[in-house]
């Protein structure tokens, strides 16, 4: 090849390669594709979680609310004053009594008359709550200065708040015992005593440090008091003292008592100077005399107190100071009205209310 041709071939590959050089690559027909497009989870919210549904925490009524007049039946129609005594067979009426049977005679005797005068019930047993912070001759100072309008039988149970609770929470129960107590208080007696024997019978009725049990003879068991100037309430299931028990249960827990309460002098205007019973003759004595109440004269009969007693007209004024003191406990004394349950001292607590 002649010199100048081989010089134009150099050129033209050098060239060649030059423009090969500085050409882009071409674009790239097949892109990568974008990174995976998951499908966004919809995931809610954590804030946005509906609140669980937990069933509202149960509102019990306050102790000192008490449904007027609207009282449900005791396994049997509704009572109300009528002209015919209704009239229950035994078996009805011992299981009338059983939950009160093995109370000490005193109390006992004024929850029976009470029970008669069960429409005033409720309203004794606000009254009782409201006053828990007074106790001994400061409670019965607040139950003089009040004008209470209840019937005195009523007004004994005053320092009995949890026996007037029971009462007042079930009225068809109460009213139902009232009737039988004016119509029927033989039947009633009589249904009290068979309680005591086969409680006793099956070991549960026995003397104890609250309570002296004295056995004369058929259809005659008192329940007294081991100290007069104080009275336990006792606590007990109706289904277990007056059954036979099982082999290896231990009676001796079937009864459980309240506090004592103090009842001095300051009680007896209300029939808590010797309130008992004739168990065989079929005798309720309040102040030392037969409580007279009975189904036909039960809009007229007034009880002969020691202490003559009429319904107040004058509207009730409360006021009262808690000084503080003592109170016995299951035995021993217990304090109050100086500390509260912290243990901080504070001064007296005064209440006051205008009906």
């Amino acid at each position: 090849m002649p010199y100048r041709a081989r010089i134009l071939s150099v050129i033209a590959i050098t060239c060649g390669a030059t423009l090969l050089a500085q050409e882009p690559y071409p674009a790239q027909q097949q892109p990568y594709p974008p990174a995976q497009q998951y499908p966004q989870q919809n995931y809610p919210a954590q804030q946005n979680y509906p609140p669980p549904q937990y069933p509202q925490q149960q509102e019990y009524p306050q102790q000192q609310q008490y449904p007027p007049q609207q009282y449900p039946a005791y396994n049997q129609p509704q009572y109300t004053y009528q002209p015919q005594a209704p009239t229950l067979p035994p078996q009805q009426i011992d299981s009338l009594v059983q939950r009160i049977a093995l109370y000490p005679d005193p109390l006992l005797a004024q929850v029976l008359t009470a029970s008669t005068f069960w429409q005033e019930i409720p309203d004794a047993a606000t009254w009782s709550q409201e006053h828990a912070y007074l106790h001994g001759d400061q409670l019965a100072q607040a139950i003089q200065q009040d004008n209470l309008p209840w019937d005195p039988s009523v007004v004994a149970l005053l320092p009995f708040p949890q026996v007037l609770d029971t009462m007042a929470r079930d009225m068809g129960w109460t009213q139902a015992l009232g009737n039988a107590v004016l119509a029927q208080r033989q039947d009633v007696m009589d249904a009290v005593q068979r309680m005591r024997q086969q409680a006793m019978n099956y070991g549960y009725l026995q003397n104890t440090q609250y309570d002296r049990v004295i056995d004369n003879g058929p259809g005659d068991i008192e329940i007294l008091p081991a100290n007069p100037g104080y009275v336990y309430v006792p606590y007990y299931n109706p289904a277990v003292v007056f059954v036979r028990p099982r082999a290896g249960f231990y009676v001796g827990g079937a009864i459980n008592w309240g506090p004592g309460i103090y009842l001095g002098g300051g009680f007896a205007p209300w029939g808590w100077g010797h309130p008992a019973f004739g168990w065989r003759s079929h005798d309720i004595v309040i102040d030392g005399r037969p409580w007279g109440r009975t189904w036909g004269n039960r809009g007229v009969y007034v009880h002969p107190y020691e202490r003559s007693w009429a319904r107040p007209a004058a509207p009730r004024i409360e006021r009262h100071e808690f000084r503080g003191g003592y109170a016995e406990h299951g035995g021993g004394r217990r304090e109050y009205g100086d500390r509260d349950h912290g243990g901080h001292e504070h001064g007296g607590h005064e209440h006051s209310d205008h009906r």
